[in-house]
């Protein structure tokens, strides 16, 4: 059983350890590997010479199966310890740098100084966010592929009482960036294709309780995010334990998933203190942009490069307050669909405010209004056409 099962069998409802539990567990990890290695390594007993015993191991072997937790010898000990939360990935197997885990760290200290916007009874948390992604079309039967980029600007109002109605505006994209003549056409053809019968201005209003849209909890559920352990060590370790067997390695789909959560501009002070410490114990992280400009606002980008498709992605965060300005994912070297080298091929930036009321119209799920809505292809989804 490899490390990444042991993690996605342990449960999170145990207290964290206290730092003398660690202590203890790591005492009794290393003098267990020691034990075995020396069992292991034929030392004499009754019966058996010392000519006669297989060679030592050597040391740096040991060494380095200790750090990536792939030690048979304290297998044993490691179930025990991955299973009671004491032992897990997060931190094991080194972090980010020191200047990219400083960052993090100071956004950390921020985010718990710098509380969040109070949002009175009958009040609105609006998250506006403005979302670039990138678009690949053709490829098929040996054809060239063209590549694009598209934006869309959203509003999301989330009620003071989260059990309440929340409201999503999302109106279509349009075309954001181009890379050629191809590139342009295979643009136009799609944004046609998406207007065809509804207009350039079609806009969808959603209406749902506890901003379960489209009948289903979203990244940004208030019990979702509540269920979040706020000890660095262990949230990671959830983190790894969630996205086992996603993306292209277990360090990068964390760092994804912290940035997909992040993007939400839902999660709360502690919550998002909480995951820039976990951030900081992900190997690999770096300052990669000391003054990152997303849609206007500067901030310290800190991300982490995946070698196998050579895609980076990014958090860009103010430092002083704790917040995030939004993250984004970079493309360092040509992926073979039109992306050319350093193309930044998606990207969120989110503000916040507190407002007094939400938009008016659209419709809730699991009924219709007489806002023109009908009922869309997913379940609990409703197209609404109405015009802000």
């Amino acid at each position: 059983m490899d490390e990444l099962t042991l993690l996605r069998n342990a449960h999170d409802e145990i207290e964290p350890p206290s730092d003398a539990a660690m202590a203890a567990a790591k005492a009794a990890l290393i003098e267990r590997i020691e034990a075995e290695s020396v069992v292991g390594a034929g030392a004499p007993t009754a019966g058996r010479s010392a000519a006669g015993r297989p060679p030592r191991e050597h040391p740096w072997r040991r060494r380095v199966g200790f750090a990536g937790l792939g030690t048979v010898a304290a297998g044993g000990v490691i179930v025990a310890l991955v299973a009671t939360n004491v032992l897990g990935f997060a931190g094991w197997r080194g972090g980010a740098d020191a200047a990219a885990a400083a960052v993090l760290h100071e956004a950390s200290v921020a985010a718990i100084a710098n509380s969040d916007p109070v949002v009175g009874p009958g009040q609105y948390l609006r998250i506006d966010s403005s979302a670039v992604y990138g678009t690949t079309v053709g490829g098929s039967a040996g054809g060239a592929s063209a590549s694009f980029l598209t934006i869309v600007e959203e509003e999301l109002y989330i009620p003071a009482d989260r059990d309440d109605e929340w409201v999503w505006i999302r109106p279509l994209s349009s075309v954001y960036e181009t890379f050629g003549p191809e590139s342009e056409e295979a643009a136009r053809l799609s944004m046609e294709a998406v207007t065809a019968g509804m207009g350039a201005d079609y806009v969808e209003r959603l209406r749902a309780p506890r901003g379960e849209f489209y009948g289903s909890p979203a990244l940004h559920d208030p019990a979702r995010l509540d269920s979040l352990p706020r000890d660095p060590h262990r949230l990671l370790n959830q983190i790894y334990t969630e996205t086992a067997g996603a993306g292209q390695s277990p360090d990068g789909e964390a760092l994804v998933w912290i940035a997909d959560t992040l993007r939400t501009g839902a999660v709360p002070a502690d919550l998002r203190a909480a995951m820039y410490e976990a951030a900081a114990m992900i190997p690999g992280v770096t300052v990669t942009e000391e003054q990152a400009n997303l849609d206007g606002r500067v901030g310290i980008a800190i991300g982490r490069l995946e070698e196998a498709d050579g895609a980076r992605q990014d958090l860009i965060i103010d430092p002083a307050t704790g917040q995030l300005i939004g993250e984004r994912r970079v493309q360092t070297r040509d992926d073979g669909f039109g992306f050319p080298a350093g193309t930044t091929t998606s990207w969120t930036a989110v503000t916040t405010s507190v407002v007094d009321a939400a938009p008016e119209g659209g419709t809730p799920n699991g009924r219709h209004d007489d806002q023109g809505c009908v009922k869309g292809e997913q379940p609990g989804s409703f197209d609404c056409p109405n015009k802000r």
